[in-house]
């Protein structure tokens, strides 16, 4: 019998954002156990709160944003789509996993990781990207709304943001949440299903 060819997934995401970093590896452990394959693409919270009324806490942090997104950005458009997810990969797991604050260290470490020329991290400082950082962040906020976040995952024919996960489902039950995720998104009058937080994000 023919194989059967995986169904797509779109996957939006700023890399200083842990919700998105976990979800990105549920994402992960669902490729495994289903059928699909996932397309990356960056999305900027630097872009989504432009204007906005923020404290100076976070509008420190998002003022800060603007490097990683933009080098990741400057790398697809100089090397390819394919260093988006492998440069996320590298981003993430400092950020993240490693606790490192400081994005131009981040920034250069990554893409030693990777292999690609250190000059890139110039981009961080440069709008000479933003036009396509932008271009890219809308494709993916477009089909959600600007009252959310990252990340935004679209599939067969809609779209949501989240979900927002302050674990990795490993396995099996990444895949049963997928189904969930993706039957509950499907149903055109569906918007929205919220609790509060109670816990921090942990990444392993």
């Amino acid at each position: 019998m023919p194989e059967t060819i995986a169904s797509k997934a779109d996957f939006w995401f700023d890399p200083i954002c842990p919700f998105a970093w976990i979800t990105s590896r549920w994402i992960g452990e669902v490729e495994e156990v289903r059928n699909i394959t996932t397309e990356w693409h960056v999305m900027s919270l630097a872009v989504l709160n432009e204007g906005r009324d923020l404290d100076a806490g976070y509008r420190e942090l998002i003022d800060k944003a603007w490097g990683p997104v933009r080098v990741i950005i400057a790398a697809s458009k100089q090397h390819g789509a394919q260093v988006i997810k492998p440069l996320y990969d590298a981003m993430g797991s400092l950020i993240h996993d490693g606790g490192e604050k400081d994005y131009g260290l981040v920034i250069a470490k990554a893409l030693a990781d990777v292999g690609l020329p250190a000059a890139l991290a110039d981009a961080a400082s440069s709008d000479d990207f933003d036009s396509q950082l932008r271009a890219s962040h809308e494709a993916g906020i477009s089909l959600v709304g600007q009252d959310v976040g990252t990340p935004v995952v679209a599939f067969n024919g809609t779209a949501f943001f989240g979900p927002v996960l302050t674990r990795i489902p490993r396995g099996e039950e990444a895949g049963r949440l997928w189904d969930a995720t993706v039957t509950l998104a499907s149903f055109p009058h569906f918007f929205e299903l919220k609790r509060s937080r109670t816990e921090r994000p942990e990444f392993d």
